[in-house]
């Protein structure tokens, strides 16, 4: 991401200054508005890859914004941010164009990762040609449309994208996929949804665990007005929104027993009843679900419906994890360390065979994203020309460590291995989360129960 611009056009100049003082530290080239007339100003003078842009702005409100830069500045990537975003908002934005969109209040790292992945498609777009070099599975044009490149060797990993390249044609059929946290379930899901007839319309992505259980109905079906106390207008629920398209269900183990009835009449009849009406309403959505956890164990004990388990797995696609494919290290390897050498402005450094031997022979509790991110530690901290086994410190092979276990399982020492992972980590949520392989809202959730204390909140 060499010289990538960024403008960021919020009213409060508190907010502006403080992501162009983290940012301009990332090497990026920042550039800051208050007012849509000063951001259209930047936008014809720079002609930024990527636009931060507030919904609520003075004069213009953010969604016509986002539209007119869609329309004017095609190339220009726009990530929205706003403290009223409901799952309404977040919808028209991303219809409209927007790459991503962060509710307020948030911390920097959310923004910084949000521009990485964007400024990652940004690149990708004008460097397409260079696309085959970089070892991907999927073609330019699927790649060009996920989050991520598909990366990989081994006859595993790609049985898994024969299967999802497949199971893409039929735009109707309900997918499964299952895995370990860090193996790429959402990747694949995204490459399914683009790979389809119904590539053109919404993938929304829900995760089953977020949601406040009293709000679960509402969420995925939507209300109307006066249907409780708080329902002040007529909603729409998951299902209406991403009609036509893909509804994407991460973690659906950790779903509710109460509302997988309703779930499973959705998906059966094609039709939902909003909270509070008797209208039945007509929707066309494709699910793709995914999990971590033994959906059959939970059918077992009476956690699971097993009437929606073979509703939802007409196909069932593991992702095994990183481990059990070795051959897949060295091609990640290469990739992430080219890619975090461009982002980073420094030479790609040679890297070592011990290194990728020691790699090759280390278990990855956290797959894919634990790689990804010992990557960019060891080029962060590299003095060298080269990559070596030193670069990368593996959990457990230094004895002084403070927390001496193979591991950093959640379901045992929770609250130690939290801190822990924290402290590793320089109190960065995010990358703690990878590390423990949960995803970050059940990290917060943890932190909260467990009254953590966090130093490094920033925004």
């Amino acid at each position: 991401m060499d010289n990538l611009k960024i403008l960021i056009l919020d009213d409060e100049v508190r907010i502006t200054e403080k992501l162009k003082y983290h940012l301009d530290k990332r090497n990026f080239n920042v550039y800051t508005a208050n007012t849509p007339n000063e951001g259209f100003e930047i936008l014809e003078k720079e002609q930024p890859g990527i636009l931060i842009l507030d919904i609520m702005l003075p004069g213009m409100n953010g969604l016509d914004v986002l539209q007119k830069v869609k329309q004017e500045y095609a190339n220009t990537e726009v990530i929205m941010i706003s403290g009223y975003g409901d799952m309404d908002m977040v919808i028209e934005a991303m219809r409209k164009g927007a790459s991503d969109f962060i509710r307020k209040p948030f911390q920097v790292m959310d923004i910084q990762v949000a521009v990485e992945r964007t400024g990652k498609f940004v690149e990708l777009q004008a460097k397409l040609e260079n696309a085959e070099d970089r070892g991907s599975l999927v073609s330019m044009e699927l790649e060009s449309m996920i989050e991520k490149d598909f990366i990989g060797e081994s006859d595993a990993i790609k049985n898994v994208l024969k299967i999802a390249l497949k199971a893409a044609k039929d735009k109707d059929v309900n997918v499964l996929v299952t895995g370990e946290n860090g193996t790429g379930k959402e990747i694949i899901s995204r490459i399914i949804h683009y790979g389809s007839p119904r590539k053109e319309q919404v993938f929304a992505p829900v995760n089953s665990s977020a949601i406040p259980s009293t709000l679960l109905e509402s969420e995925f079906f939507g209300h109307v007005k006066g249907a409780f106390t708080d329902a002040r207008e007529d909603k729409k629920g998951y299902f209406q929104l991403a009609n036509n398209g893909t509804l994407f269900l991460d973690e659906i183990a950790d779903m509710p027993f109460s509302l997988q009835a309703k779930l499973l009449r959705a998906i059966e009849e094609n039709k939902i009843k909003k909270v509070g009406s008797n209208k039945e309403i007509a929707v066309d959505v494709r699910i793709i679900s995914a999990t971590n956890k033994n959906i059959e164990e939970l059918i077992e004990q009476d956690k699971f419906r097993i009437d929606l388990y073979h509703r939802i797995n007409t196909i069932e696609i593991n992702i095994p994890p990183l481990r059990e494919r070795p051959e897949d290290i060295k091609p990640l390897l290469y990739h992430f360390v080219q890619s975090f050498s461009k982002k980073k402005k420094m030479t790609v450094p040679s890297i070592s065979k011990e290194l990728i031997k020691k790699l090759q022979s280390y278990h990855f509790p956290g797959n894919v994203r634990e790689l990804r991110n010992m990557v960019e530690r060891a080029l962060i901290l590299l003095e060298g020309e080269e990559l070596l086994p030193e670069d990368f410190p593996i959990k457990g092979e230094n004895k002084n460590q403070s927390l001496h276990i193979e591991s950093l399982c959640i379901e045992s020492h929770e609250k130690t291995l939290i801190v822990e992972a924290l402290k590793r980590c320089d109190f960065n949520q995010t990358q703690a989360a990878e590390l423990l392989c949960i995803s970050r809202d059940a990290l917060k959730r943890k932190i909260k129960k467990y009254e953590i204390s966090i130093d490094k909140q920033i925004v």
